[in-house]
């Protein structure tokens, strides 16, 4: 916990060191710091707790691209609370792949892109940004390629350079940040009070993403400045024989997520009791 709050500080340390060195100071002073910091930065620091069960915040067929059940940290880093953040990307059989050409798509050409997302968690709303652009794809090699340097000027302008345009939803004690939302789309506010599966915004291609789709990560803290990245799972069944499995999905690994509604209707089910059924395909 710690480390997680003294990670940006410490980068932010680490470079006026550097840029200290024009004006006299020693290089190696700048050098040592910036290394200390781009080791907590990237990869110090998992906190050991027990995870906390959530719901899915999107339905129809969805893959991960990034997944803690595969390598945490998942996004190569714990700032920003991103120790435990799951990438999703919608997966209709219409989703273009990386390739050569063309070099960006609009966003409008991929499946997830305007695509609902749903509270994961009965909680209230404790902040909202939407002013980030939805951006062309960046799914070719080329791009790919030049991400590393765009993501870096990003980071620039804090974590919604990163994260996009992004939901914080206080679930009790801990909160639900789900980013890369389209502008315009979040229908709540800070101070509204949701229930689990409740529609929140829909998915878009702002901030660092390569494609549409919808960022979920847990924090302790509402900011994800200094927040630090706790574990989650999705309560629901991964197929329907076995409702009450939790877990979250594997990269690469498409799963077809199913409202509760369709699966519990005449059975008594709630939503609250099962946020959402998940099955492997």
């Amino acid at each position: 916990m710690v480390l997680a709050r003294i990670r940006v500080p410490l980068m932010w340390l680490a470079m006026a060191a550097l840029c200290a060195g024009y004006l006299g100071l020693s290089w190696w002073v700048g050098g040592v710091l910036l290394v200390v910091a781009l080791v907590v930065h990237l990869r110090l620091g998992t906190p050991r707790c027990a995870p906390r069960v959530l719901a899915p915040p999107v339905r129809g067929r969805w893959m991960a691209l990034t997944s803690p059940v595969d390598n945490v940290p998942s996004q190569g880093t714990h700032a920003y609370g991103q120790t435990h953040a799951l990438g999703l990307v919608a997966e209709d059989g219409s989703r273009p792949d990386i390739g050569w050409r063309p070099l960006s798509r609009p966003p409008a050409d991929f499946p997830a892109f305007g695509a609902p997302v749903y509270a994961p968690a009965t909680g209230t709303v404790v902040r909202v940004r939407d002013r980030r652009r939805d951006h062309r794809s960046r799914n070719s090699w080329p791009w790919l390629f030049g991400s590393v340097l765009e993501n870096t000027l990003r980071e620039l302008t804090g974590p919604s350079g990163l994260i996009g345009n992004h939901v914080v939803i206080d679930v009790g004690g801990t909160y639900v940040l789900l980013g890369h939302l389209r502008r315009g789309s979040i229908l709540v506010t800070p101070g509204d009070r949701v229930e689990v599966a409740d529609p929140i915004a829909r998915c878009g291609n702002s901030g660092a993403c390569t494609e549409p789709q919808v960022r979920m990560q847990l924090m302790d803290l509402p900011s994800p400045l200094f927040a630090a990245g706790l574990p989650f799972v999705w309560g629901s069944g991964w197929n329907a024989a076995a409702p009450g499995t939790a877990g979250l999905p594997e990269t690469w690994r498409p799963v077809e997520i199913i409202h509760p509604d369709d699966v519990f209707a005449g059975q008594g089910g709630s939503t609250k009791d099962y946020p959402g059924q998940v099955r492997r395909t």
